[in-house]
Order: C-alpha cells, then sequence, then structure tokens
C-alpha cells in the first residue's frame, strides 16, 4: 500500500487535472473564549443603524435561494 503522502499527491493531482486548485482560508476560531460575546457586541451596535437596515434590505432582495432547502 502506498504512504499517506503518496496517496494525498495521487488524491490532490487528480483534483489539480479536475481544473482545481488549493485555497487556503484563514477564519475566525468560533471556539475561542469571548467569540460569542464579540459577535453580540458587535451585532448590538449595529441594531439601529440605518445603513445596515439598507444593507440587510438590499440582501434580501438580490439573494437567490431557489432550491435551497
Amino acid at each position: 500500500m502506498a504512504k499517506t503522502s503518496e496517496r494525498v499527491k495521487l488524491h490532490r493531482d487528480g483534483l489539480r487535472k479536475a481544473g482545481l486548485r488549493p485555497v487556503q482560508i484563514w477564519a475566525p476560531d468560533t471556539r475561542r473564549p469571548g467569540f460569542a460575546e464579540e459577535c453580540r457586541r458587535q451585532a448590538l451596535k449595529l441594531r439601529d443603524d440605518p445603513h445596515e437596515r439598507d444593507i440587510m434590505d438590499w440582501s434580501d432582495a438580490v439573494r437567490d435561494t431557489e432550491g435551497w432547502r
């Protein structure tokens, strides 16, 4: 049986041949202490902001959720 690194290389080569490329994404760590509190703080800061209402209205108007469950 091939080594793990060889299997990974073959898998990645196949993905590249299929027209895909690897992309690394850094996202907030939702498990970090204080994450939920910071989300709440930011959301409350926007609660009565008229620009936020405009953005949410626009987002509702242009989103396409056809076929979503």
